[in-house]
């Protein structure tokens, strides 16, 4: 996989709030949301394959000789990252199936990492890859992978790992927006989207494993 570069890029200011929907708004249909004002990115990236690795950061050029740990089952690769616009959400960036991807307040990007495994993955699955995704409306400069410690890589954006939830059941829901005050909607550039929360602090939906418990009454804090 080639090196990506990534650039930290100011975080727009926030409008107001009093016309947001809920935790449970679904914004809409992925089909109709509209590209971002963002000039798209090459569907490739290429790089100097003697370029090094920043600590922390994606694998150097010559990791792609190396074999990538086999994905947990049942998961797919992130293919490709696209900006888009919802009503009253405003930016956001889905995968190639239109579900939103988010960004974890526990994780970090100066190193990028991920905070987030065992049951957390469960419920926020990671943007997986094995190689560069199509970008449009991303800047390739922007996006970055990490290795997990199950040795697959995960897309970062600005440094950000990237995630889907669980609790959005189809393309285009946002149910994760403000998920224990550490969850956010990730805008094209990898800051917080910030336009639209809702009211108090929702929780994350069960994990998976835990049969036993209530999706409507989780005591997961993710």
């Amino acid at each position: 996989m080639a090196q990506m570069k990534r650039t930290v890029i100011a975080v727009g200011a926030m409008f107001a709030l009093t016309a947001c929907a809920p935790a449970g708004y679904n914004g809409a249909d992925a089909g109709a949301a509209e590209p971002v004002a963002v000039a798209a990115a090459e569907p490739s990236v290429t790089a100097d394959p003697e370029a090094s690795a920043e600590p922390g950061a994606s694998a150097s050029p010559g990791a792609e000789e190396e074999t990538d740990a086999p994905l947990p089952e049942g998961v797919e690769l992130t293919d490709s990252l696209t900006g888009k616009k919802f009503p009253r959400m405003g930016s956001a960036v889905v995968n190639q199936d239109g579900y939103i991807l988010y960004r974890f307040d526990r994780d970090t990007n100066d190193p990028p990492s991920s905070n987030c495994d065992g049951q957390c993955a469960e419920v926020w699955p990671p943007a997986l890859t094995d190689g560069a995704p199509e970008l449009k409306g991303v800047s390739d400069d922007d996006v970055g992978t990490i290795t997990r410690e199950d040795g697959t890589r995960q897309i970062t954006l600005d440094g950000w790992p990237l995630y889907t939830y669980i609790g959005d059941k189809k393309p285009g829901a946002w149910k994760g927006q403000g998920v224990g005050g550490t969850w956010f909607v990730v805008n094209p550039d990898g800051s917080k989207n910030l336009e639209c929360l809702p009211k108090g602090t929702p929780k994350a939906v069960a994990p998976p494993s835990k049969t036993e418990s209530n999706e409507s009454d989780s005591d997961y804090d993710y």
